[in-house]
């Protein structure tokens, strides 16, 4: 039964690289619901988890399509540990935006603030995104201002969701920074 199974992951991986559409939705049928379930148990999050089992398989896909896939016959394993991977950043992107909302302007919440004081915050903000790359100050104003998902604003930036994921976080750990740096002057 193992071999069969190794045989029919080789022969699928071939299909999905020749561009056997047929394939690539067998593919998707076969995975979908175990990757689903695999990521609700870690997330508990049923809409982070059909988020992130759309991301998985299509991340899946274009490795396959690419021919990035070194053994066919680990196609399981393959798909699982990019699962995982994706779980990952999904919850180091979360635990930074927990961080980031945990550190609030707001003057009713803590220490009352002056104006003068949320003046210079706001500014602070303000250089600090300006002085990112247009592509991460589109990305980070895309998921703040609009509420865009990563895989929403891949599609509208040409981009594959995990890369949009990495450049809001590569960007939201600058702008902390610069801010920081900004504030200890």
């Amino acid at each position: 039964m193992l071999q069969l199974e190794t045989q029919e992951s080789v022969a699928l991986v071939v299909r999905i690289r020749e561009g056997d559409r047929a394939a690539e939705d067998a593919l998707v049928r076969l995975f979908s619901k175990r990757v689903s379930l695999m990521v609700l148990a870690r997330t508990h999050d049923p809409e982070a988890a059909d988020e992130l089992t759309q991301d998985t398989l299509l991340a899946v896909l274009q490795a396959l399509r690419k021919g990035q896939i070194k053994e066919p016959e680990k196609l399981s394993a393959f798909v699982y540990g990019t699962a995982r991977n994706l779980v990952s950043n999904y919850f180091r992107v979360r635990g930074q935006q927990l961080k980031l909302e945990s550190l609030s302007l707001d003057p009713s919440i803590g220490q009352a603030t002056d104006d003068r004081e949320h003046s210079e915050r706001i500014n602070a903000v303000r250089r600090a995104l300006e002085r990112l790359d247009s592509t991460d100050r589109r990305i980070l104003l895309m998921t703040l201002v609009e509420g865009l998902k990563p895989g929403e604003i891949a599609g509208q930036l040409n981009l594959t969701p995990e890369v949009a994921r990495q450049r809001k976080c590569r960007a939201v750990k600058k702008v902390i920074k610069c801010v920081r740096k900004m504030s200890r002057r």
